[in-house]
């Protein structure tokens, strides 16, 4: 009996960003092929990797979230999305005529509360919209200056628009 391979997207937080979880792209490579995993590559050193696996989508977080935990000697959070949940994030931006670079995507390990945003304050022009496990947020003068404060961002990971059509692109060509 043969199993079907599906590929996978995960977006790692707090990977190589301010001195922290430091760990090379190669490792990760490494890592995730000792996992079992297939096809596997990295993209930019913010702890992006796409790959296959026969797993079962929480098999697959589990199995990766447990290798990175032993790398790293604490845990770090991992989040997995399908080439059709990448497509679609795409295209529920809502955003569309703002620059990718400005438009970024918190990732979340599940969706929050309809109303987890009602009372948010946005101090510099920002939109901010929450759909499913992600909430996309248009920075117009760029996330480094924002003082925009999701309440729990620090629960997820940021991708802009750019950096997921690269990832969604080289699913296609896994």
């Amino acid at each position: 009996m043969t199993s079907t391979m599906a590929v996978f997207v995960a977006v790692l937080r707090a990977v190589n960003v301010g001195g922290t979880g430091k760990l090379a792209m190669s490792d990760l490579r490494g890592l995730c092929e000792a996992a079992g995993f297939r096809s596997v590559r990295t993209y930019i050193q913010s702890g992006n990797v796409v790959f296959s696996s026969a797993l079962s989508q929480a098999k697959v977080k589990s199995k990766l979230a447990q290798a990175l935990c032993t790398k790293l000697g604490k845990p770090c959070a991992v989040f997995l999305r399908s080439g059709a949940e990448l497509a679609a994030i795409l295209q529920r931006n809502p955003f569309k005529k703002a620059e990718p670079s400005q438009v970024l995507v918190l990732f979340l390990a599940q969706a929050p509360g309809r109303g987890a945003l009602a009372d948010l304050p946005i101090p510099g022009g920002e939109r901010v919209w929450l759909d499913r496990r992600e909430v996309f947020v248009h920075f117009p003068s760029g996330m480094g200056r924002s003082k925009l404060r999701i309440p729990f961002a620090k629960t997820g990971t940021w991708r802009n628009l750019n950096t997921i059509a690269k990832l969604l692109a080289m699913v296609r060509t896994t």
